[in-house]
């Protein structure tokens, strides 16, 4: 398949496939081999095509399948020098890594990869645009607070991913304990509803063929509410959007790429 699919998004485990004319990758892996077979499998995509592994972070929810998945492949983990670490301590085996420097674009195959900086309670975490044949994919979870440097990256996408995490009343009205509630909602946590719509109204531009609302919390949103949301903020500025939920448990709206 040449496009972008979400093939988990969520607390319990986090993946994305991208693939084009050369190059086929996951974006993170925090789901098992199995689980990535199946999903990629749905989408007639081979388990074996997968070239390599771009990561994020070390949190267990978007590594704890890299371990497997590049052993039995045989494939390159790409991430920062921290982030190698942290996955390097959290399975005491070193994957074969190849180390990007964030900030600093580098290019696999036909797909141009730009990690920049995100705030997120991780040792270097990243975010990622991905170009290729002239198209722009902006795969942006995991973070706290929107800086500047973030809306100046994820200008002209033609597809994004933006994490809508949780609704800040439902996490206080959660079970949750406080050290939860209070690391979700900090400025290392992650985004709320609100916080995604007002960065997407940043971000929109006529281009922008198509939004995913990623890594929703199963405990403290809910699908129809952040698209609601983000919806109704973006249409009281006139802009017209395609919106869709990146799923944890199911395979997402796949993104089939045009013929250029």
């Amino acid at each position: 398949m040449k496009g972008f699919c979400p093939l988990a998004s969520g607390s319990k485990g986090n993946c994305y496939y991208l693939g084009t004319q050369e190059t086929k990758i996951l974006i993170d892996a925090g789901i098992s081999s199995k689980v990535v077979a199946e999903r990629l499998e749905q989408i007639n995509v081979d388990l074996g095509e997968i070239e390599a592994i771009v990561v994020s972070h070390e949190h267990s929810d978007h590594i704890k399948g890299i371990q497997v998945l590049a052993k039995k492949l045989g494939i390159p983990v790409f991430a920062n020098r921290d982030t190698a670490k942290g996955i390097y301590e959290a399975f005491s085996e070193c994957p074969k890594f190849k180390i990007f420097s964030t900030g600093e674009p580098f290019v696999f195959g036909d797909v141009e990869i730009h990690p920049f900086s995100v705030q997120h309670d991780t040792l270097d975490p990243v975010a990622f645009t991905l170009k290729v044949s002239g198209c722009k994919i902006g795969v942006c979870t995991d973070l706290g607070f929107v800086t500047t440097l973030v809306k100046s990256h994820l200008q002209d996408c033609d597809y994004l991913v933006a994490e809508a995490n949780h609704q800040p009343s439902m996490v206080h009205a959660s079970p949750r304990p406080l050290v939860y509630k209070q690391r979700v909602l900090s400025r290392q946590g992650h985004l709320s509803n609100e916080a995604c719509a007002s960065l997407l109204v940043d971000v929109f531009h006529p281009g922008l063929k198509h939004i995913y609302l990623a890594h929703l919390s199963s405990e403290c949103n809910h699908p129809d509410l952040a698209m609601k949301i983000v919806h109704e903020a973006l249409q009281s500025r006139g802009m017209q959007a395609s919106l869709s939920i990146a799923y944890q448990d199911n395979l997402s709206l796949p993104i089939h790429f045009e013929e250029r």
